[in-house]
């Protein structure tokens, strides 16, 4: 199975891995509405392959860290609450995909950590996934 896009995973053999990747991608990225946790339909069919590879006994030993995040609307406490509550909501997910809770941690870091420069843009409301060997 090989997963593309700006950020994948390839689990398979490494002949596997450098083959040409399929032409849809799977992006680790969800976006989320403004003051919203709710998952898209886009969000929900990445978060369904994302599950498919997960259940994939060769990433036994990989888990992830979903860190959710805002953009600049909203003080601090409640910006920290709404990002929780996104990483929580793609966890939740994954959790009713099969995946097993010790394979995914989900942290909220607010508006801290902007994925473009400026605060307020819509791209920042965001989960974002990262590998995490245990």
């Amino acid at each position: 199975m090989r997963l593309a896009g700006t950020r994948g995973i390839c689990v398979g053999l490494e002949s596997e891995c450098r083959a040409k990747a399929p032409p849809k991608g799977f992006d680790m990225l969800i976006n989320f509405d403004l003051d919203s946790a709710a998952l898209t339909y886009a969000a929900r069919e990445n978060l369904d392959e994302m599950a498919a590879a997960l259940a994939d006994q060769r990433l036994s030993a990989v888990g992830f860290v979903i860190e959710g995040h805002t953009d600049a609307r909203g003080d601090d406490w409640y910006n920290e609450e709404l990002s929780r509550r996104r990483a929580a909501s793609v966890r939740s997910y994954l959790l009713a995909r099969g995946i097993a809770p010790d394979k995914i941690e989900a942290v909220g870091l607010g508006e801290r950590v902007p994925r473009v420069s400026d605060p307020y843009d819509p791209v920042n409301r965001r989960v974002e996934m990262r590998v995490s060997v245990r």
